[in-house]
């Protein structure tokens, strides 16, 4: 590993493979937000979007689907909307 910047806090090195390591005073690995903090704060690594952000927007459509149906419930009285088996004929709705 190859030693990039010591301080007196820690020590930031750089792998063979391209990754970072930080070690802390006390010989203690740094794992975590505390390491990625460490590593933005001196330039190694710039910060990149958060993936949480994508979720909410593919969930949006998911959320729209129900309203796209609703016009499909107010079918006519003699037709039964689709995926819905048609009511019994001796069967009387109900009235509240």
């Amino acid at each position: 590993m190859k030693v990039l910047k010591k301080t007196a806090e820690y020590t930031v090195y750089q792998k063979r493979s391209g990754r970072y390591a930080v070690v802390d005073a006390d010989k203690n690995t740094v794992n975590g937000d505390e390491k990625v903090a460490i590593l933005i704060a001196e330039g190694f690594v710039t910060q990149a979007a958060p993936k949480v952000e994508e979720a909410p927007a593919e969930e949006a459509p998911a959320e729209e689907a129900p309203a796209e149906e609703a016009p499909a419930e107010e079918a006519p009285a003699g037709e039964a909307p689709a995926g819905e088996a048609p009511a019994a004929e001796d069967e009387e709705p109900k009235a509240e």
